[in-house]
């Protein structure tokens, strides 16, 4: 009985570190650094000299929308003179290449044969002449001072690249997704700032991300979350990512549950590659604060959380019939509310019904879920680096 008392207290402990505890000691961390350290402000409060800036947008079969990030792109605050514009589009078989050639400004870049987004940006590369790059997405719209906010932070030698924030979009028919995605996003959004404020983000999304671009590594084009890996070999390499909230994508949330799904799966099985490829990462004592961010913000998500939730239920269960503790019959109902609300959330995400308290639970049982998939489509290589697009939800 004692060691299942340890396995679930141990459980509780690491599932409550990863999702909530980690962020209290951060903003901890974050307030000792701040009285005990002063760091140079740069950028803030005088006029700094903007550089050359390439803007690479990957896009496939984006018909629909390329005209609105066209526009977008070209409302950028920016001296004209002091940015380029790329677009690539290969493997599209729409007429997202022939919109983007109607705009002489842009260089349009494009070939028949698909192979993913990886070797996409490993081809736009080539074409990039500019000091710092800039990547976003072809469904998402920058706001229009976003470019000036992330260039400031290359006053400081030591940032090599820059993270966007990224801002979910939900309309009221894809409520059931949106308000789940929306949540997970701005929590996601705190914790890159407190990351950046101690030391740095740990894993940049694809959306709004930039770097030197003579720190860009051509990598394997089988690699699935990119935009995580690459922000990370930059780091292993001495330099930090800085987040930027005022530079921000806007992307409207899936269209539903299940399309949030394909793209939750696939992430996590990115996931399970990125650890291996990032291994060197485990070693504490050669990037102390590198790794102690990586594994508390994303290692225990993507492996022992997931597990720990069987765990806290399956001993419960144990204890209680056991007679371990009145207290554990307690907290074994307050484990089948949450799973029960979990339920009720599921059920009216799948009809769209607008109860948003309890996607909550669902979107968190949803996320963990998810974890176990993806290490199961990893395991057995099924995860194609050619994602199947999901469905999103439509713009005001």
């Amino acid at each position: 009985m004692v060691a299942l008392k340890f396995i679930f207290w141990a459980s509780i402990g690491i599932v409550f570190y990863s999702y909530l505890g980690y962020a209290l000691l951060m903003l901890l961390l974050v307030k000792l650094k701040s009285v005990f350290f002063r760091s140079p402000a740069y950028g803030k409060g005088r006029q700094i000299n903007l550089p050359y800036v390439t803007l690479i947008v990957s896009a496939y079969n984006e018909e629909d929308f390329i005209e609105k990030k066209i526009k977008n792109s070209l409302e950028l605050r920016y001296p004209d003179g002091l940015i380029k514009l790329i677009f690539i589009t290969d493997g599209s078989d729409d007429r997202t290449c022939e919109i983007i050639e109607k705009y002489p400004v842009i260089k349009a870049l494009h070939q028949p044969e698909r192979k993913g987004k990886v070797a996409a940006m490993n081809r736009a590369m080539q074409y990039v002449e500019t000091p710092i790059v800039v990547f976003s997405d072809a469904n998402t719209l920058l706001n229009p001072d976003s470019i000036k906010e992330i260039v400031k932070h290359y006053e400081d030698p030591l940032v090599g690249g820059v993270a966007g924030e990224k801002k979910v979009i939900s309309g009221i028919e894809t409520m059931a997704a949106g308000a789940g995605e929306s949540l997970y996003w701005k929590y996601e959004s705190l914790l890159k700032k407190l990351d950046s404020d101690l030391y740095t983000v740990v894993g940049a999304a694809g959306e709004l991300f930039s770097l030197r671009t003579l720190l860009y590594e051509n990598t394997d084009e089988q690699i699935v979350i990119e935009d995580f890996v690459q922000s990370l070999r930059i780091c292993m390499k001495g330099f930090v990512i800085r987040y930027e909230p005022n530079a921000y994508a806007m992307e409207s949330s899936s269209s539903s549950m299940k399309e949030e799904e394909k793209r939750k799966i696939r992430i996590c099985a990115g996931a399970f590659q990125a650890m291996i490829l990032l291994k060197g990462l485990f070693n504490i004592f050669k990037y102390p604060l590198l790794s102690f961010e990586f594994i508390s913000h994303r290692v225990l998500r993507w492996t022992l959380c997931p597990v720990c939730l069987g765990l806290i239920l399956l001993s419960n269960i144990t204890l209680t019939i056991l007679k371990g503790g009145r207290y554990f019959a307690l907290l074994l109902l307050v484990q089948g509310v949450f799973y029960l609300l979990s339920l009720v959330g599921w059920y009216f995400a799948n009809r769209n019904i607008r109860v948003k308290a309890l996607y909550i639970p669902y979107y968190f049982l949803f996320m963990n879920i998810s974890v176990f998939i993806g290490f199961k489509r990893f395991l057995k290589k099924q995860q194609s680096v050619l994602w199947e697009k999901s469905a999103r939800g439509q713009y005001a």
